[in-house]
């Protein structure tokens, strides 16, 4: 088995947004992984060496575990490479399209809460002329 890509020339942008993904949350998992061992202290060993190890090992580890599965794993790959197609397929709707259909749902959900708040005036008068609510203060 060889150390190349499986299908190297196909899903290359998937392949490297998963790649940055996965490297993101290395960083963010070692440096908490750092911290995490900051009171550990051993006999003769600083604490510095223990952190360094523990980082160093966790990220080849999943150095290892991601180019496995990004590069290697024909499986993944072979999913990785159908969603950028499938990404391609996908209509994109324009900027004037986002804007006039997020106007429209601000202006819904006006309109909604507005019928709800005049719906819950009828009702407390109408339970506070027949004596189900009492007012407060009153």
């Amino acid at each position: 088995m060889t150390a190349g890509l499986y299908k190297p020339g196909q899903g290359y942008m998937t392949r490297m947004v998963s790649a940055i993904a996965l490297g993101v949350l290395v960083f963010l998992g070692v440096s908490w992984l750092w911290e995490q061992l900051a009171p550990i202290r051993f006999e003769s060993v600083e604490t510095v060496y223990i952190q360094g190890a523990a980082s160093v090992l966790t990220i080849v580890l999943f150095g290892i575990l991601g180019w496995i599965l990004i590069g290697r794993h024909p499986r993944s790959v072979d999913f990785l490479i159908a969603t950028e197609g499938e990404m391609r397929k996908v209509h994109w709707s324009s900027r004037r399209e986002v804007f006039g259909s997020t106007w429209v749902v601000i202006v819904l959900t006006l309109f909604i809460a507005v019928y709800c708040y005049l719906f819950d005036l009828v009702f407390q008068f109408f339970f506070n002329q027949i004596g189900v609510l009492e007012l407060a203060g009153t």
